[in-house]
């Protein structure tokens, strides 16, 4: 044992994915004294602009949204109370298929091994006894989801250090509710093509895959007023319509499969520090 407390890090591509994935875990455990680190590593200026201007619309000033979206995420953070917030600020890469993906400078075009670096230092200095971060398709196959993927397990490799380490996911279980949830609050909803059904499949795990369950029930609130704290990316944040009530039925546990861990500790667990206290 050392005096050293025990570090949760967070490695997400675009302020307010930490509220969206993990901002359960990061408020239980802010709660319990763990020391909770969270790296964003793209600026998120390909979000939306004031009064909604969307990114390559008149008007959308990607210099002008990252400044906006660094407070927001300083907010969300503070509601969320993560210990430190250190951020990358390597250019937002817009969603799969936009011209931005190519744009030099942008988190797709970095390469794997100098985002790496950047990150290793930053887990040198922190040692997290726990890394979070998203599987090897970002979850829903965001570019800079990939890229923060693709960093997260190079940076690993670089350091001598052995956290436990995660992905995020979710139980199909939790993805069928999502979408009746979907249905019941947009009436006359058409049915998904088959195409877009197929790629909702992949989404997630089925149940019996899911490693780690962690209710933060308790801390729903702190994570819906997270998410509200990016209110210039309101229109885009679905779970903000549901309120706060619903929002905690289903948002209520989050989910990850375990990858790398040295502590024996068995799944599926209930605990990211199962073993660790």
């Amino acid at each position: 044992m050392t005096d050293r407390p025990l570090t949760l890090m967070a490695v997400h591509a675009h302020p307010d994915d930490e509220a969206t994935g993990t901002g359960g875990v990061l408020a239980r455990y802010a709660a319990e004294g763990i020391r909770t680190v969270l790296v964003t590593c793209t600026d998120g200026g390909c979000g939306d602009g004031p009064g909604g201007v969307k990114p390559g619309d008149p008007g959308h000033d990607p210099a002008a949204v990252a400044a906006m979206r660094r407070q927001e995420l300083e907010a969300s953070c503070e509601v969320l109370g993560v210990s430190d917030l250190e951020t990358l600020d390597y250019a937002d890469s817009g969603m799969i298929g936009w011209p931005s993906n190519e744009a030099p400078g942008s988190f797709w075009q970095t390469p794997v091994e100098k985002g790496a670096a950047r990150l290793a230092e930053l887990m040198r200095h922190y040692r997290p006894d726990v890394v979070v971060t998203y599987d090897e398709n970002g979850f829903y196959g965001h570019p800079d989801h990939i890229q923060a993927h693709r960093i997260t397990m190079a940076a690993l490799e670089m350091t001598e250090l052995t956290p436990k380490v995660y992905w995020t996911t979710m139980p199909h279980s939790a993805m069928r509710r999502f979408e009746e949830m979907m249905r019941e609050s947009q009436e006359g909803m058409p049915e998904p093509d088959p195409a877009e059904a197929d790629a909702l499949a992949e989404i997630g795990l089925p149940d019996d895959e899911v490693t780690t369950w962690v209710d933060t029930t308790a801390f729903s609130g702190q994570k819906f007023d997270a998410l509200a704290a990016h209110a210039s990316q309101g229109e885009n944040i679905f779970f903000l319509r549901m309120g706060k009530e619903r929002f905690g039925e289903l948002m209520g546990m989050e989910t990850f499969v375990r990858v790398k861990d040295a502590t024996g500790a068995a799944v599926p667990e209930k605990d990211l520090f199962a073993g660790l206290r």
